[in-house]
């Protein structure tokens, strides 16, 4: 039997005994056995094609599985699992920094093309501004089609209160900002500082300004420290593969936290709202990012092969994060020059969210309709033009959305229990809205090379 054929029995398998699952807790009587039994074959199997293929993106997947079962099986115990995933994120965050100046310095001052940078610039931000308000506009028409919100049920008063406990410690300073203050925030005053809190948009902007200054001097001193920005980029990849182990258990580890804490209880509503997200995030993938892909005459599959990776990382750990380091050496592999992998890339986690600007808009509607507020076509409107200055600020990190949702929730008067209400479920749509936001910076490195010229993919 072919080995997809076996992938695809066993994922049959999982499933029915899912189904199985259900069908018990709904008091239908099932033995118990019954509903072990097929997910824990289906599960070895899966374990030893693993074992025998070798694929790291085979492994992420039956980790997930696996950490779905170990949620569901031992509840609020596997909880303590989450210390891995912890561990793993904390590693990764390590990297950022030093990857981020290494790649961009040498990318700027390795080819001494001042003009180039400053032409980059203006085609990314355009380019992103373009992309990420019709990723608003998809948004905005999935959610009013679907009107997920309507009759929404509230959760629990106890798990309400805790998610609004959460919210309210994670949005402490999550202060609405102006136009202004996004321009003034993006330059460091201290770039120490900027590495400690991983303002990614700080780093990138020092790191330009130190590649310029580099490039302007001659001599000795400009290739020794040319050559010590080289080095560091190599160990810090060779860094990265190491702490890329890890990877597979910090997957399942975060599954079995969030299945063993969440369970299966998902509300019409909330399910409505995911399935929302999920329809419109395929629709933006397809008829917006797939056509860009067409008209800059890009080798699909091969580039599905070079960012497969990075995007299920993505996925899997709901952080755009943990993926850039294998998107930044996966994209200089496929053929984009690394001076604009190494500009475009990074930029991007602050310009060109494409995933989480169109849940954020989706997100935003969802919370009037819940509260019974019906907002006119010109109020989401505005709503819209608000979010495309705020969601320029959001950092590619888990649930760095909330304190958009919330400072946008508080200037259109809007109540904050529904954000408590999502909350709940956030971690199953972060996920999804992290991958597509890796997809669509990997893509827009495409684009701008092709733009430039220099996009050579490798055979």
């Amino acid at each position: 039997m072919e080995l997809k054929k076996i992938i695809y029995l066993c994922l049959g398998l999982f499933g029915i005994s899912g189904l199985l699952h259900l069908l018990a807790m709904n008091g239908t009587p099932i033995h118990p056995l019954a509903l072990l039994s097929s997910r824990w074959v289906a599960l070895a199997v899966l374990f030893y094609i693993g074992v025998k293929k070798n694929s790291f993106t085979l492994w992420i997947f039956i980790s997930m599985l696996i950490g779905a079962e170990i949620g569901l099986y031992f509840g609020k115990d596997a909880s303590g699992l989450k210390a891995i995933t912890d561990i793993f994120i904390r590693m990764i965050k390590t990297i950022i920094a030093p990857l981020i100046i290494s790649t961009l310095v040498v990318g700027i001052a390795g080819h001494s093309n001042i003009k180039q940078v400053g032409r980059m610039g203006w085609k990314s931000l355009v380019y992103f501004e373009l992309v990420t308000t019709i990723a608003l506009v998809v948004g905005l028409a999935a959610i009013n089609f679907s009107q997920a919100g309507k009759g929404l049920q509230a959760l629990p008063t106890e798990m309400l209160e805790k998610n609004q406990a959460e919210i309210e410690k994670k949005t402490t300073s999550g202060k609405a900002k102006t136009g202004v203050d996004h321009v003034v925030d993006s330059f460091p005053e201290n770039i120490g500082k900027a590495v400690v809190e991983n303002n990614i948009l700080q780093i990138v902007v020092f790191a330009v300004i130190f590649g310029i200054a580099l490039a302007m001097v001659h001599g000795s001193k400009k290739q020794m420290m040319l050559e010590w920005m080289e080095s560091l980029a190599e160990i810090m990849f060779k860094f990265t593969d190491i702490v890329m182990l890890l990877s597979p258990f910090a997957v399942g580890a975060s599954i079995a936290y969030a299945v063993g804490n969440l369970g299966l209880d998902i509300f019409r509503n909330l399910a409505l709202l995911v399935l929302t997200l999920m329809v419109a995030l395929v629709i933006f993938v397809l008829c917006v990012l797939l056509p860009i892909a067409l008209l800059i005459k890009l080798p699909i599959k091969k580039f599905i092969e070079a960012v497969k990776e990075p995007v299920s990382i993505a996925f899997s750990t709901a952080s755009s994060e943990a993926a850039l380091p294998k998107a930044l050496e996966n994209m200089e592999k496929f053929g984009v020059p690394q001076k604009i992998v190494a500009f475009v890339l990074p930029t991007g986690y602050s310009f060109n969210l494409d995933g989480t600007t169109l849940y954020l808009s989706l997100a935003s509607v969802f919370v009037a309709q819940a509260a019974g507020i019906d907002l006119s076509l010109g109020q989401q409107i505005a709503m819209m033009l608000t979010l495309m200055l705020t969601s320029k600020g959001v950092a590619g990190v888990r649930s760095a959305g909330l304190v958009i949702l919330l400072s946008t929730a508080t200037s259109f008067d809007l109540p904050l229990w529904p954000i408590a209400t999502i909350y709940a479920i956030d971690f199953i749509m972060d996920m999804a809205r992290t991958s597509v936001n890796m997809l669509g910076n990997c893509l827009a490195t495409c684009v701008i090379a092709r733009w430039e010229g220099e996009l050579h993919v490798k055979e």
